[in-house]
């Protein structure tokens, strides 16, 4: 038997990296938003055993490397089933792009050896697996916009935002995110020498760990802040947001997930990826000058997204692109009812 999934991508609104946590990960801080993007798993269950990945794009891996393969065999001894299980991947979203890409692939496969085998495994469990396999997967079982916590895999559902155009730009450069963490904690360096050594000379100091930078503690502010007001349903009106919001100006759009993403939260991979990739910044611009309401660098890159007002808007900003080179295309966030009516779709 076999079972055919829509595995789709997700784009970081906003994404602040913070110290460096005691289980080697970052502590991070970031919203999550699946996007109609997608590439398609195919997952069947033969008689037999062990694990088969099929792709024809050669930067696929077909190994243990492979967030599919890895999945497989804890979702199997939870379904406490067996079989040989053999996952093709239409592989149409970039590989190494921050889109999620190999995250959703495995989350789409799980999901689907659930269906394969009848047998529904409890949220709990589902996360569980997930998170151990890789940060970015437990969003993929919420979908819709969600709030990323500790290293992204610590997630909450926001409340459900209409669909806004999106337009995603795919430059063919690939980035590893490890490389992109490793940039950052070089670039934060200085600035933790000195934390440290003022945190040496005050007597008074009791230090169980990296205490939180003044970054991520405006940062936790600015996400409380959204939290609360979309818990109030008061981000369309702009209440309860004094000094959060940027100010309602010309052509500001009615949808509050632009408003959302207008908050002064940015991407901190920007600061480390963009000096190494100088060309990234020209496409960021290109969809700004397009009227993007919001554009920035998904995950490490090198997908830039920008988010628009209307599909006319896109369909341009993508003409735009196109016209200096640069792979576009144009598609819409997927809100939590739409994600999953179009999985098994």
């Amino acid at each position: 038997m076999f079972v055919t999934v829509r595995s789709f991508a997700k784009i970081n609104l906003g994404l602040c990296i913070g110290p460096l946590r005691a289980d080697g990960f970052h502590e991070l801080r970031t919203i999550y938003q699946t996007i109609a993007l997608h590439d398609v798993i195919r997952v069947e269950v033969t008689r037999g055993a062990g694990i088969e990945i099929r792709c024809e794009d050669p930067r696929v891996p077909k190994d243990q490397s492979n967030t599919c393969y890895r999945i497989v065999e804890p979702a199997m001894a939870a379904l406490n089933a067996k079989g040989r299980v053999v996952i093709d991947i239409d592989k149409k979203l970039p590989v190494q792009g921050g889109l999620g890409g190999g995250s959703g692939n495995a989350t789409a496969a799980l999901l689907a050896l659930e269906r394969i085998f009848k047998k529904k495994l409890s949220g709990a469990e589902k996360l569980r697996i997930a998170a151990v396999v890789g940060s970015d997967l437990p969003l993929f079982l919420l979908g819709g916009t969600v709030l990323g916590l500790g290293r992204g895999a610590e997630i909450s559902p926001l409340p459900d935002l209409p669909s806004v155009a999106c337009v995603i730009a795919t430059p063919e450069i690939s980035i590893s995110t490890p490389q992109a963490f490793a940039d950052w904690d070089r670039l934060k360096a200085p600035a933790k020498r000195v934390a440290e050594r003022g945190a040496s000379q005050s007597k008074s100091a009791k230090l169980t760990g990296s205490p939180p930078s003044d970054r991520m503690k405006t940062c936790f502010r600015r996400f409380s802040a959204l939290l609360n007001a979309l818990s109030q349903n008061k981000i369309r009106t702009g209440k309860a947001l004094s000094g959060v919001l940027v100010p309602r100006g010309r052509g500001r759009a009615e949808n509050p997930l632009l408003d959302l993403v207008r908050t002064g939260i940015e991407n901190d991979f920007e600061r480390v990826v963009f000096p190494k990739y100088p060309e990234l910044i020209k496409v960021k611009r290109v969809l700004e000058d397009a009227g993007a309401f919001y554009a920035s660098l998904s995950g490490s890159g090198s997908a830039i997204y920008g988010l628009f007002s209307s599909r006319p808007s896109a369909a341009k900003a993508v003409a735009r692109l196109r016209k200096v080179g640069t792979p576009a295309v144009a598609t819409n966030t997927l809100t939590r009812q739409q994600y999953w009516k179009k999985i098994f779709d």
